[in-house]
């Protein structure tokens, strides 16, 4: 690694649930809640998730009931989670927490020069604010700059839009080289792979080491706790830019 690359920009992108909080439910609470405020009926069927976007969930959830997704449904979609969540911030902060070194890797890699940190998730914007908000967590993260379901249904997109609102900010260069996603699920590290990033796969969710590491992320681990290793993982990217 050069004395250049060394100094290079960085971003860094936290995938939110599984990953920097536990929500313990309330996801799927919120979900529920916002299909009643959007349709007036009550869900009789249980939210999706698995790594989507926010709009697919919604609009998977609307379909499994029977209905018709309306251009004025996807309208309302952004409105009614963020009402949905916004009226469970108490019951998420009672249920749910920060995951174990979230907090500590934050702040150590906020301390590395030239490191910007965001998210990239399938929450819209307004809920992934307050799920990490909600524990704290929200210090050290740019929620301009990040990438949210509210963007494009696809999530490796994400990774680009973040890129671009990022480097449109601090007025540097940002590409493949030295980008890094970190998350928990099989598709985190898809969509980190296919928008051109350097992945850190963490098993703090429902996948396995072994799992995780089938989909080839550039390093995977079992949690955050160790914020040494963490803030290592993450400025190998560097390494990998340089070389």
């Amino acid at each position: 690694m050069t004395e250049d690359s060394a100094r290079c920009p960085l971003l860094v992108l936290w995938d939110v649930d599984h990953t920097l909080i536990e929500n313990s439910g309330v996801s799927k609470e919120t979900y529920a809640a916002a299909f009643g405020l959007l349709t007036g009926r009550e869900a009789e069927l249980r939210a999706r998730t698995d790594g989507r976007t926010d709009p697919v969930i919604m609009a998977d959830l609307v379909e499994r009931h029977g209905l018709t997704v309306t251009a004025e449904y996807q309208e309302r979609f952004g409105e009614v989670l963020a009402a949905a969540l916004s009226s469970r911030a108490d019951r998420l902060r009672e249920v749910g927490f920060a995951l174990p070194g979230a907090r500590e890797a934050i702040a150590a890699l906020s301390a590395q020069e030239g490191v910007i940190q965001s998210v990239v998730t399938g929450n819209i914007r307004a809920n992934a604010f307050t799920k990490v908000a909600t524990f704290d967590l929200h210090h050290g993260l740019d929620f301009e700059v990040g990438g949210y379901g509210s963007d494009d249904h696809i999530r490796a997109n994400l990774v680009g839009i973040a890129r671009e609102r990022a480097s449109a900010k601090y007025g540097v260069r940002l590409d493949a080289g030295n980008t890094v996603v970190i998350g928990d699920t099989p598709r985190d590290v898809q969509a980190g792979r296919l928008g051109g990033a350097y992945v850190v796969a963490v098993a703090s969710g429902s996948d396995s080491i072994e799992r995780l590491r089938a989909e080839e992320p550039d390093v995977v681990l079992p949690d955050l706790a160790d914020t040494a290793a963490v803030v290592a993982a993450v400025m190998a990217a560097r390494q990998v830019a340089g070389s």
